[in-house]
């Protein structure tokens, strides 16, 4: 069986690290054909020296020469610019794309691995969250595979093999409760950057860190899952667990559940969805039940962690309003990583352009482009 050739957009991010981990340890089942970065070029340059993929692309054109000469004696075409992801895309032999590209960045290169009818191993929820309707009925007509990486996607894609998608009842997204599980409003208004940087769980970027203390990263989560498993809004619950040992929960209609359990380790969904249908052999740290003595579950605090119920009102409503709640969040986890807000303040700027930003119930393409764009602005101005 010949290797599965892998694109890998951001590449020097968290997820991207970890990938090539992944394959560098299956050389003989994956191959990567690219790599793409924003703005990390020494990172790049040191990755593409080390797999030898077909292309690279650095998307800040500014640092295009430094890559390009430290690759020159190399077999790897370098390319710049934002239109140079879809470009690279749309030219190479290309079996799964892993989007580990922060936000909504990741929509068009996606779209375009879709038009070409490459599987997606998506570890940029935004993508789905923004225009998820479009984006899955055009994976729909390709025949394309969405093979989710984000651990509570990849649970509940685990759960769901060998099962029908209508007996599923109920599925049950597990959050870690973030760094500030039980913490009053008034304690929340005082966090710092640094504070919020700092998960208990799982190591991340620092955009998807500052999400996951806000519970924001839950709510998106949840949109995501929509897409992913074509479920209403009653279908999708999320349940506070500490350990981070159970990443979800399906709920069946007979009442029977299954979960899917393990290390909090992003190495296995990244496994997952590169070797699917397949299971891989690893060496990944296994689950020594003698160092978990429990397993405890809570009620999540939506009016304390107003992210998240903000969030799932955009889920309930959909059209465009989870694309306005993506682009505001965007906006606000930048300024409050700049100190230019407060950690409670984030909320106040996504309410005031979900009220402000103009609602569209079916949105296409060219509206969640303008809807993104107008939301970006408003979302500056409520600073």
């Amino acid at each position: 069986m010949s290797a599965k050739k892998i694109g890998l957009l951001g590449s020097t991010g968290s997820i991207g690290v970890q990938s090539i981990e992944i394959v560098n340890e299956h050389s003989e089942l994956f191959d990567i054909n690219l790599l793409t970065a924003n703005n990390n070029a020494e990172l790049l340059i040191q990755q593409a020296l080390e797999v030898q993929p077909e292309c690279v692309v650095i998307t800040n054109e500014d640092k295009f020469t430094l890559v390009q000469d430290a690759l020159k004696e190399k077999n790897i075409n370098v390319m710049a610019g934002e239109k140079a992801l879809e470009e690279a895309i749309s030219s190479l032999d290309l079996d799964v794309l892993v989007t580990a590209i922060v936000g909504y960045a990741g929509l068009k290169p996606t779209l375009k691995a879709i038009e070409r009818g490459i599987d997606i191993a998506l570890a940029n929820k935004e993508t789905l969250v923004v225009a998820g309707d479009l984006v899955t009925s055009n994976a729909k007509a390709k025949g394309v595979n969405i093979f989710p990486i984000d651990s509570e996607h990849s649970a509940i894609f685990q759960c769901l093999v060998g099962e029908k998608i209508e007996d599923v009842e109920k599925i049950y997204l597990t959050a870690s409760g973030g760094p500030f599980r039980g913490k009053s409003r008034e304690e929340l208004a005082q966090i710092t950057k640094e504070q919020a940087l700092k998960h208990p769980n799982w190591d991340m970027g620092a955009k998807i860190t500052i999400d996951s203390a806000t519970l924001m990263n839950k709510g998106l989560e949840a949109i995501e899952a929509k897409w992913l498993f074509d479920l209403s809004f009653n279908q999708i619950d999320v349940v506070v667990h500490p350990q981070s040992i159970i990443h979800s929960i399906v709920q069946f209609k007979d009442s029977s559940m299954k979960a899917q359990m393990g290390l909090p380790d992003m190495r296995l969904p990244i496994l997952y969805a590169l070797g699917y249908p397949d299971r891989i052999s690893s060496d990944l740290p296994r689950l020594d039940f003698a160092n978990h003595h429990n397993l405890t579950f809570e009620q999540v605090d939506k009016n304390t962690f107003r992210n998240l119920d903000l969030a799932f009102e955009a889920l309930k409503k959909c059209g465009n309003l989870p694309c306005i709640v993506n682009a505001a969040n965007e906006i606000a986890v930048d300024a409050f990583l700049k100190d230019k807000v407060g950690f409670l303040e984030m909320s106040d700027v996504i309410e005031g352009c979900m009220s402000k930003v103009s609602y569209i119930e079916k949105p296409v393409y060219d509206d969640y482009v303008e809807t993104d764009s107008l939301t970006r602005k408003m979302a500056q101005e409520l600073l």
